[in-house]
């Protein structure tokens, strides 16, 4: 992948990503080849830095990782000797980024359902495999989308943030490679590819979210699960020489590359995190909030002369309204939560406005008072303990005939095989296919 400071940001000029991310989860058949097309002319003119020899990746992918090794030993160095996280100035910080990166995390390992229909030739059971891995093999335990959607459930924030179009790109290119397989296979081995490189952001992201408190199972598994030693790093490699042609070698390796590009389409996570404002996000919750309390309360209750009716009738006045809030003693700022009447007023069973604003919200309320000079919350969690108290329903497989198969595959489309039917698909599949996990007997 490029460095993560030269990556290319924003779409332009291309088809609402959101639009069609929606189009596509909703109905499968959504033709998106022509947008694919589109963002691969936009590769044309990027660099990457795959050797030009494709001999060498195997030297390339031990030097990504040591390099990636290296920096973040750096990083503990400098964390072990008290410098602040990398990343997240607060807990709200670290909710706003889970969010902020849902749309690709929900259709997690979409970029190869379309390699599923090739299931009788050996050369593509590195790819599939690794795509029935992402699927958790149909264990509910182990699915990568159903476990980023427990996360947010159990956080509070499954109710999901109005986002930016540009966060569906890199969902959008997951399901058109997913869906157009057939027409762009050199391109999603080179996707493919350059996904399952761990990044440092990973490495980084999966320390602070548990520093913080946020179960990291999901990106701790991603960590391990694509190591470049055996795991699906390791066998991106392997599918491509199995899957490279002895003629046109070359092309077939330009077009490879291309798709490895792709992953460079859109801001980057470090970029995207570094963005956050908390009085912004804070701002922009309130404003949501609004239009549904602004005939709520009574005028007895007044902030600088307004009732609290009046500052929530004026869409401009949310700015004004946390500073009228400070400048009566309703919030005070630098001090612990329960110190200050607005906060006693959201916060518990018995509170006023008990429900009227959501986890996530009352996270960034939280985080706004606090400020910088309060103790963080630093409890760890064990990563996963939820996933063992998960019962695995046991199914009978359906029939194992050809069209059966492709009713299987069908529910493993998007996000469907997170669904008790494309669980229950999943191991349809891997029962009737035989391309079971290997191990011990």
């Amino acid at each position: 992948m490029q460095p993560e400071n030269v990556r290319q940001a924003s779409y332009r000029g291309v088809e609402d990503p959101q639009r069609l991310y929606l189009a596509m989860l909703q109905d499968g058949e959504h033709d998106a080849r022509e947008w694919l097309s589109t963002q691969l002319r936009r590769t044309a003119s990027m660099a990457d830095d795959l050797p030009d020899d494709p001999a060498q990746l195997e030297s390339w992918a031990a030097n990504h990782a040591a390099q990636v090794a290296t920096d973040h030993t750096r990083y503990l160095t400098r964390r072990h000797q008290g410098a602040p996280r990398h990343y997240f100035a607060n807990r709200a910080h670290a909710l706003w980024f889970l969010q902020q990166v849902a749309p690709t995390k929900v259709v997690d390992g979409a970029w190869l359902h379309g390699v599923l229909r090739h299931w009788r030739d050996f050369r593509f059971h590195g790819l599939i495999r690794t795509f029935l891995e992402e699927l958790g093999d149909g264990d509910p335990r182990c699915n990568h989308v159903l476990i980023y959607q427990r996360l947010l459930s159990r956080l509070g924030c499954d109710q999901g943030l109005p986002l930016d179009p540009s966060r569906y790109l890199q969902g959008v290119v997951q399901l058109a490679l997913g869906r157009h397989a057939e027409h762009f296979l050199p391109e999603v081995i080179g996707y493919n590819l350059g996904y399952e490189q761990p990044p440092l952001h990973l490495l980084i992201t999966t320390h602070e979210l548990a520093e913080l408190g946020i179960d990291a199972h999901y990106f701790q598994l991603h960590v391990t699960i694509d190591n470049a030693a055996c795991g699906h790093a390791r066998r991106a490699l392997q599918s491509l020489r199995l899957l490279m042609p002895g003629q046109c070698a070359k092309a077939f390796y330009d077009r490879v590359r291309q798709g490895y590009r792709l992953n460079d389409l859109g801001i980057d996570t470090p970029s995207m995190i570094v963005s956050f404002d908390l009085e912004d996000e804070l701002l922009a919750a309130l404003q949501r909030k609004r239009p549904y309390g602004q005939f709520m309360h009574s005028d007895r209750c007044r902030l600088q002369g307004r009732t609290i009716n009046q500052w929530l009738a004026d869409a401009e006045a949310m700015p004004g309204f946390l500073r009228a809030l400070e400048a009566q003693q309703w919030v005070r700022r630098g001090e612990a939560p329960s110190h200050s009447r607005f906060w006693t007023l959201i916060d518990g069973p018995q509170a006023a406005m008990f429900g009227v604003f959501t986890a996530y919200e009352k996270q960034l309320l939280h985080d706004w008072i606090v400020g910088d000079t309060a103790a963080e919350d630093c409890r760890r969690v064990r990563p996963g303990q939820w996933e063992r108290d998960l019962a695995l329903e046991q199914d009978a497989p359906v029939a194992q005939g050809e069209v059966c198969v492709d009713r299987m595959i069908e529910r493993m489309w998007g996000n469907r095989h997170a669904t008790p039917n494309g669980l229950r698909a999943t191991r349809d599949f891997i029962h009737a296919t035989g391309l079971t996990r290997a191990g011990p007997n």
